[in-house]
């Protein structure tokens, strides 16, 4: 489950490493500990119903350069056969929930232009446009949200 329809559902992890480093490696990074280059402190958790893991969260508590223009205090997904289940939804505000007891207050999400799944998940939770920049693969629209 390292990459599916596209985007890599488990942030940071590949065959070389081991579980146990994998999950050490997490820590750290949530508790802003040992960081790598252009990596700030966050929390990566997934999404299960009646025990499936159904999508997966990166809230991030503070902004670099590339995600204040970009990628945004969140980022979540949801695997292919729970999509449009209102999984995205959910996450996203659980998210908001963890991200406002962390000190964020108001969070920047961002998505692909053409991503009107995602655009319609930000919106219905709150989410106010601010903009449409140029990213790295195309136009990118920046939504803010408390």
């Amino acid at each position: 489950m390292l990459a599916t329809d596209g985007w890599s559902f488990a942030l940071g992890l590949d065959e070389s490493v081991s579980w146990n480093d994998y999950i050490a490696r997490l820590s750290d990074i949530r508790r802003g500990i040992n960081l790598p280059a252009g990596i700030v402190p966050a929390a990566f958790l997934v999404a299960e119903v009646d025990g499936r893991i159904v999508g997966r969260t990166s809230i991030r508590f503070e902004l670099n350069d590339w995600l204040a223009r970009q990628g945004g205090h969140i980022g979540y997904g949801v695997l292919p056969d729970h999509r449009r289940l209102g999984h995205a939804t959910e996450i996203l505000r659980q998210s908001l929930v963890i991200a406002r007891s962390e000190g964020v207050e108001r969070s920047l999400l961002c998505c692909d232009d053409t991503n009107t799944a995602s655009a319609t998940v930000i919106e219905r939770c709150g989410g106010q446009l601010e903009s449409v920049v140029d990213g790295d693969g195309g136009p990118v629209r920046r939504y803010w949200l408390r």
